[in-house]
């Protein structure tokens, strides 16, 4: 099968790129005759305006050569980028695959289009073949858009690591992400000093890039407590997964969380805002603590729970393990969305 997929530059820092890095990894490109266009990279207006021509004029070329189109996208301007391929693959008469991986996709629907510009979404969503998902949730959102019928649940997954033994009861916390308000760093700073009176060891490393420099600001207040790692990956990100015994996503929203599967594959106990896709991967105080997003009262009180109970932490850690390895497995992931091909 020969498939055109596009979507961020797989150099970007974030969420969907590193899901097609991993698909990658696990082969997918063996599988299957796999052309990737990055449509977006960091940088300045002008330089993400020139990329996304250069990405369309290559997709042009290559469009005719390939049987499926397979679009990741995102809200707000991931979306409005990938109208253009949508729509002429869609013109084309290519198969056509949608994969929704936003987590803001509800506030940007609902509140920045106007009635012409959401039934003009409805429309372009609708001219998928097949229209996956990351969790149930999305797809109760999504079917009112453009019906069920054509939405599938395709969650994100890791590679599961070797298992190694982990040191509970260190006080070691991991955030792994964009450092800005959306993902909740606002919050977690606030509490450093609570943390830091009850429990004197505790460390908290962030591995991420600054884009909000007051919160940066913040951070250098606690130098004992906060530790700026930048945008960390491969052995250096597989190092600290396996050095901390928490892991913390208080994000305001959230599709899924390939950063909170790689902490559950790692052995990691999880504190997450209860929000988007999180809750269908943590059941409460047995494979994670679930918390109200935007309180920072309620992220001290789960992140009190795991570092005042080791016993609690250590249980955690390994039923998520357990956990992403049965339902959230790599190889098993891209063996489904090589049978949705088949199936379209």
């Amino acid at each position: 099968m020969k498939v055109l997929m596009v979507g961020p530059d797989r150099s970007v820092h974030g969420g969907i790129s590193g899901v097609v890095n991993n698909y990658y990894e696990a082969g997918l490109d063996q599988k299957i005759e796999l052309c990737y266009i990055g449509t977006m990279v960091e940088g300045s207006k002008l330089r993400k305006l020139l990329q996304a021509v250069k990405a369309y004029l290559i997709f042009l070329r290559r469009l005719t050569d390939h049987e499926i189109v397979h679009v990741n996208m995102a809200s707000d301007m991931s979306y409005r980028r990938k109208s253009f391929f949508i729509r002429t693959a869609h013109r084309f008469g290519k198969k056509l695959v949608i994969h929704q991986h936003g987590g803001d996709f509800v506030n940007y629907y609902e509140k920045q289009l106007t009635d012409r510009g959401r039934k003009r979404l409805r429309r372009t969503l609708d001219m998928a073949d097949v229209f996956l998902v990351l969790t149930p949730v999305w797809k109760t959102f999504f079917g009112k858009l453009i019906g069920e019928e054509k939405i599938v649940v395709l969650p994100d997954a890791v590679k599961i690591p070797e298992e190694r033994e982990k040191l509970y009861g260190q006080h070691r916390i991991l955030f792994l992400g964009r450092l800005c308000r959306a993902k909740g760093i606002g919050e977690l700073l606030e509490i450093i000093p609570a943390l830091r009176q009850k429990y004197p060891e505790v460390k908290l490393y962030l591995g991420g890039i600054w884009e909000d420099k007051e919160l940066q600001k913040q951070a250098l207040k606690y130098p004992e407590q906060v530790e700026w790692l930048g945008w960390i990956t491969g052995k250096e990100k597989e190092r600290y997964l396996e050095a901390c015994d928490i892991f913390v996503m208080p994000s305001y929203f959230e599709g899924q969380s390939v950063s909170i599967l790689e902490a559950m594959a790692a052995s990691c106990a999880i504190v997450a805002a209860e929000t988007g896709g999180i809750p269908y991967m943590i059941s409460q105080e047995e494979t994670g603590i679930l918390v109200k997003p935007h309180s920072a009262e309620a992220l001290l009180n789960g992140l009190d729970r795991v570092l005042g109970d080791e016993k609690l932490c250590a249980k955690i850690g390994k039923n998520a393990r357990e956990k992403v390895s049965q339902e959230f497995a790599l190889d098993q992931t891209v063996l489904r969305l090589c049978q949705i091909y088949e199936g379209i």
